[in-house]
């Protein structure tokens, strides 16, 4: 009986293999910066995301607001950011009303990589963060 269902598994594991996959590589294309956040107990986490900038200041975007480093991020809003080889301090704000802004720069800088990444994050649930520049990082 279970024999009948090692093909379909097997396909189904080969189709997340591809998914992921294909997700992880469309995330890494075009300029990735690091972004440092702190934990409640000061412990630093590296996410690696894309960034823009527009008026002035370089943007990030949360693809999933309730996990990672987001809520990191909103409660510890003092972060770094690892870009062009410079560690950079930031005081980072969550910036709704910028959605539509930021998106569409998102759009034109990762073109097909972000649409891709889009259909499984949305862009209308996704928060925009403006990095206001602070003291030297260390």
């Amino acid at each position: 009986m279970l024999r009948k269902w090692i093909p379909w598994l097997g396909a189904i594991l080969g189709i997340a293999i591809v998914v992921i996959g294909t997700q992880y590589l469309a995330s890494e294309s075009g300029e990735v910066v690091v972004l440092r956040t702190q934990d409640a107990a000061g412990g630093v986490h590296e996410t690696r995301l894309w960034v823009v900038d527009h008026e002035g200041s370089a943007w990030l975007r949360a693809g999933n607001p309730s996990r990672g480093w987001f809520p990191r991020l909103t409660a510890r809003p003092e972060v770094e950011v690892v870009r062009g080889g410079e560690v950079l301090a930031f005081q980072a704000v969550p910036t709704p009303e910028a959605r539509d802004t930021i998106n569409d720069l998102m759009q034109q800088k990762y073109g097909f990589a972000d649409s891709y990444v889009s259909f499984f994050f949305p862009r209308a649930k996704k928060i925009p963060v403006r990095l206001l520049p602070t003291a030297a990082a260390p």
